[in-house]
């Protein structure tokens, strides 16, 4: 059986009395696309500060790519490509959005950001920058600052940017937070062609999105994984249904 490209073994998380993440563990296979779910307050975002490094873990050990990660700070674990939607993001909104995408373009070569050298006159920066704009849908947005963007344009953009740090781990948080019907259809096309690709955990409240999308999912409620299955169990499974499913139906 192929090695998990990330595994979390009984990562737990308190602030004071309260325990946000409960001895948590799963693991996410190369290029599948794995969902967490679970109700507001569950430990969702914590799980993942704790996996991106952002938040230091009381107990417990993250492994990726077969290397324990648990002690490394999220610029380390970014370099070793776990990347997080919003750490990497940071959309420049004064740069038009091939610069946005080119300058992430540059990260990953390791260069300096040397923004007094506008990513407009660099080929080797531009055609990248470009290929992946045109994948993301906004070749012709190219030179639009991304302020002027859409809500949705800028969520596709942080994808680009996102993908221009050649991760192999993604963690997104929300994507379709916040987009409308027609930008949440769009973005889901851009998660369903990335599959396979790349490997992704994805965090989402859009429960259409995430059954459709999903290789697998588990669901976390008050910071336990309480299952963990393909979409047609997690869908059938009586604890989920009550804990969560039912709840979004309600």
């Amino acid at each position: 059986m192929t090695e998990p490209l990330l595994r979390l073994e009984g990562l737990s998380k308190s602030y004071g009395a309260l325990r946000v993440t409960d001895d948590v563990s799963l693991d996410l296979r190369p290029g599948e696309l794995h969902a967490v779910i679970g109700p507001n307050g569950a430990g969702k975002t914590t799980l993942v500060h704790q996996i991106s490094g952002l938040a230091r873990s009381d107990r417990g050990r993250v492994l990726f790519a077969g290397r324990d990660v648990t002690r490394l700070s999220m610029a380390e674990r970014v370099r070793l490509g776990l990347a997080r939607s919003f750490q990497i993001i940071s959309v420049l909104p004064a740069f038009t959005a091939l610069e946005n995408v080119a300058v992430a373009v540059q990260a990953r070569s390791g260069s300096s950001f040397r923004f007094l050298r506008p990513a407009r006159r660099d080929d080797a920066l531009n055609a990248p920058a470009l290929a992946l704009l045109e994948r993301f849908g906004l070749a012709h947005r190219a030179g639009v600052p991304a302020a002027l963007l859409s809500y949705g344009e800028k969520r596709q953009l942080e994808l680009a940017v996102a993908l221009a740090t050649a991760p192999s781990l993604l963690i997104l948080d929300e994507p379709l937070a916040g987009t409308s019907h027609d930008e949440s259809r769009g973005v889901v096309e851009i998660l369903r062609a990335l599959k396979g690709e790349i490997t992704i955990l994805l965090i989402e409240h859009d429960m259409e999105a995430v059954f459709a999308l999903a290789d697998r999912v588990s669901v976390l409620v008050y910071g336990k994984v309480v299952a963990t299955g393909d979409p047609a169990t997690i869908r059938a499974d009586p604890q989920v249904r009550a804990a969560y499913l039912g709840e979004e139906a309600a």
